[in-house]
């Protein structure tokens, strides 16, 4: 009863002809003074209508195409839209304080137009519209927000470096004061133009750091795809090393072996029976290996980091039998002090072992060959010496076969571990020897995995 009482003093409704709608149109102190009173009475005011709230959608809906449509634009034809609209501004301000002379147009321009170098020049445009903002301001035709102005202080603020930044907000400040002393004593204006000018400069300020911000997120982007492809190259170098000490070692034990087996059967048949043993373990021996390699890669594209065990020391015994039974007399020497070395260390030790031996096969035509390591304070010391045919007559290259990948593949295997590779004819110009010295600390070596340093079966002291 208290809220009708209230609502028929401040005009909303009369009380009566009930069943009968009444509209009344509530305008001024009225309507505020009926508004204030129920709110203190503690009755609920009415929510906007559905109808404002999709109105609202809609103006949003309608930014955003506008800003989707403005970001597909050329840079070029956006400033001039800004420039167009800016002078434009001008001019009608001037229309309707009654002050279009003939030269406001011109002037309108001449501070508007610079705004189309803006991106290119952001420190003397942002001058050149102070200068013609401040002689409107003078003759009293420049409106309220110097359009152009702010436009200018957001891209200077946006694209040049520090001193200059300093340098124009400095003459900005002085523009300001002098256009609103010089026309009208209007101290109000100068507080509402400097908030203005702040807002537009700490606009421009955040697209900066934002662009800066892109840049870096960019570049660092960048480094990491190229570390990423440089990680990349260096494990796909590191599997086909991997790949050709293992075939090419095995599947020249098994040629050998294949090739010798016909006379062997007709001539030797007990002699044949072994040689086809000895294929079959080395043939076995390298699908595990290549398996362990495949483990690998199955595990990094998994996201593990793990690497299957890789061959060692106490592999070597083994891999010189197997030269052995393919009818080419093979010895394994030990000098010094055996000890305990990073799992990195054994397989290189083991590979280079591995690719001497292959060599000598293939392509020595020796009938023996002596592997020998010698532990030093420091280092481990491995010396494969045959009694063939002498080093070739010119550097190996790589051809299509994967012949000449070798003593390059020893080379960059060695040098990875930090160490060194020297070879050549043996003692008095005759044979062929590979010696290679791997230190203990190896640069990539896991000092908590060690092994294969242990005093091996079959070795010579």
């Amino acid at each position: 009863m208290l809220v009708q009482e209230i609502a028929e003093v401040a005009g909303v409704g009369d009380g009566r002809g009930q069943g009968q709608q009444h509209r009344t149109i509530v305008t001024g102190q009225t309507a505020r003074s009926a508004a204030t009173a129920i709110s203190l009475l503690g009755v609920r005011t009415p929510t906007p209508c559905r109808a404002d709230t999709v109105r609202v959608a809609r103006l949003s809906e309608y930014g955003e195409r506008l800003a989707a449509w403005a970001r597909g634009l050329p840079p070029v034809a956006v400033d001039a839209v800004v420039a167009a609209a800016c002078a434009l501004y001008v001019i009608f301000n001037a229309g309707v304080a009654d002050k279009l002379y003939w030269w406001v147009p011109l002037a309108a321009s001449v501070n508007a137009l610079p705004l189309l170098w803006r991106r290119q020049h952001p420190f003397a445009v942002a001058a050149i519209t102070g200068i013609s903002t401040t002689v409107l301001a003078s003759a009293d035709i420049l409106a309220d927000v110097p359009a152009a102005q702010l436009v200018a202080t957001y891209t200077f603020a946006a694209l040049s470096p520090p001193l200059k930044r300093l340098i124009a907000v400095a003459a900005t400040v002085l523009g300001i004061s002098i256009s609103i002393i010089v026309p009208r004593d209007e101290a109000l204006n100068l507080g509402m133009i400097g908030i203005m000018f702040a807002v537009a400069y700490a606009l421009g300020t955040a697209a900066r750091a934002r662009r800066d911000r892109i840049a870096m997120l960019e570049e660092r982007a960048l480094r990491l795809t190229q570390e990423q492809e440089t990680a990349a190259t260096r494990e796909r170098e590191r599997i086909a090393r991997e790949m050709h000490d293992i075939l090419a070692h095995s599947m020249s034990l098994v040629v050998v072996q294949a090739e010798a087996g016909p006379v062997a059967v007709r001539h030797d048949p007990d002699r044949a029976e072994q040689m086809f043993d000895t294929i079959s373990v080395t043939a076995r021996d390298a699908l595990a290996q290549l398996r362990r390699v495949l483990g690998v890669l199955r595990a990094a594209d998994d996201g593990g980091g793990d690497r299957a065990p890789q061959p060692g020391l106490g592999a070597l015994p083994g891999l010189v039998q197997r030269v052995n039974d393919a009818g080419l007399a093979a010895t394994l020497a030990e000098d010094g002090a055996p000890r305990p070395v990073p799992a990195d260390v054994a397989a290189t030790a083991y590979r280079i072992v591995q690719e001497s031996l292959t060599n000598t096969v293939k392509h020595a035509g020796a009938g023996r060959v002596d592997v020998r390591l010698t532990w030093s304070g420091d280092a481990l010391r491995i010396e494969v010496a045959d009694d063939g045919a002498g080093p070739p007559s010119a550097p190996p290259t790589p051809s299509a076969d994967g012949s000449g990948h070798g003593l390059i593949g020893m080379r960059e295997r060695v040098a990875a571990a930090g160490g060194t590779l020297e070879t050549g004819p043996g003692p008095g110009g005759a044979g062929f020897r590979v010696t290679a010295s791997v230190p203990f600390d190896c640069p990539r070596a896991d000092p908590q995995v060690r092994g294969g340093g242990e005093p091996h079966e079959g070795m010579e002291n």
